[in-house]
């Protein structure tokens, strides 16, 4: 039976359809992927039910997807560091490798890296793809493909701990306990900090932190910022040298820079409004630092070993699997945000037996 390249494809806000599209073939450098497994991210959501992220639009049909590990079917021209049948995690952003930023060792910042699943670029929730080969990471025999897969979000975490400045005996705050900011919580963790709290408005997702290892869990059931550093700085012992918002919200990123402490550093993980009201001049006046997270940097690798070694458990994580011929009502659960990670497998029906 010749294989088939069932496809994931959102036609505008609202409208994914399951189609059959061509089988991509590998360029120079690239290999061909048979995708085992694609977590839905939230973007994959805001794609779906808005159309659009920012000044991406959705105009044209595009595969969803880009959390993703598979197993290389297929080498490019001139592929040496893979072979057919080589489990890998998928990087899904490709640079130019040539600007400045690129050669500058800050890759994510390129302004035309091709990333898989944003507006025109087709991603992974497909049969088959396509990728770099140099993007593509082995998974050791004890990493599990949906543990690949779970390195996208992972590599989020990682580099925003990195660029917060992620130590041994820093206390860290986390606000937003959604998939991210559990991750940044466990990476933070796995760095060394003495001890994370994390807020959320929902009290099942603070539970479930505690569980991964939070050490202390904050209901965000007020706005007054203020309010809630001063209970952040309670329940950490001491104002948090290291403050991480992973939810954009306004009144979560007010309150991590009032919780901050002065001379430290407020990282800025999650995508909220485009333009927000913040305290800048209580920022200003105690100098701690505001940095932007943009996706992720040389961090494959780091999490990849923080998974294969133990120090990050990302199982617990996934609660919720599919196959990818049920991709629309995984969506439809997405929608609903009770699930913490939708795994779906893309693999041939006579693969899952």
């Amino acid at each position: 039976m010749a294989d088939t390249n069932l496809s994931a494809v959102l036609y505008s806000k609202m409208d994914i359809r399951m189609e059959e599209w061509p089988i991509p073939e590998p360029k120079e450098g690239e290999v061909q992927i048979a995708v085992h497994s694609t977590g839905i991210c939230g973007s994959d959501v805001s794609y779906y039910t808005k159309g659009y992220i920012g000044d991406f639009v959705v105009k044209e049909p595009m595969v969803l997807g880009h959390e993703s590990s598979g197993i290389v079917s297929k080498l490019g021209p001139g592929v040496t560091n893979l072979q057919v049948g080589d489990r890998v995690a998928m990087e899904p952003g490709i640079p130019c490798r040539r600007c400045e930023h690129c050669k500058g060792g800050r890759y994510n910042l390129c302004p035309d890296v091709i990333f898989y699943a944003t507006p025109p670029v087709h991603g992974t929730l497909t049969r088959f793809t396509t990728l770099a080969s140099d993007f593509c990471f082995k998974l050791p025999e004890n990493v599990s493909m949906e543990e690949g897969a779970m390195l996208e979000p992972l590599s989020v975490a990682v580099y925003a701990c990195t660029r917060a400045g992620v130590t041994i005996g820093k206390k860290v705050l986390v606000c937003g306990a959604g998939p991210i900011g559990l991750l940044v919580m466990m990476s933070a963790k796995a760095y060394g900090a003495n001890e994370v709290a994390i807020t959320d408005i929902s009290q099942s997702r603070l539970d479930f932190a505690k569980k991964v290892g939070a050490d202390h869990i904050i209901l965000s059931d007020t706005k007054d910022a203020q309010e809630m550093a001063r209970r952040a700085t309670a329940a950490l012992g001491g104002q948090p040298e290291i403050s991480l918002d992973c939810s954009g919200a306004e009144s979560a990123i007010q309150l991590a820079i009032y919780a901050t402490k002065s001379g430290g550093v407020v990282c800025l993980v999650g995508l909220g409004p485009p333009t927000v009201n913040v305290p800048i001049v209580n920022a200003a006046v105690r100098e701690v630092d505001i940095r932007g997270v943009f996706r992720y940097c040389n961090s494959y690798q780091n999490a990849l070993d923080m998974i294969a070694t133990g120090r990050i458990n990302v199982q617990p994580l996934i609660t919720h699997r599919v196959t990818l011929e049920q991709t629309l009502d995984a969506y439809k659960a997405a929608m609903e945000g009770n699930e913490i990670k939708i795994m779906i497998d893309c693999s041939r029906p006579v693969e899952r037996a």
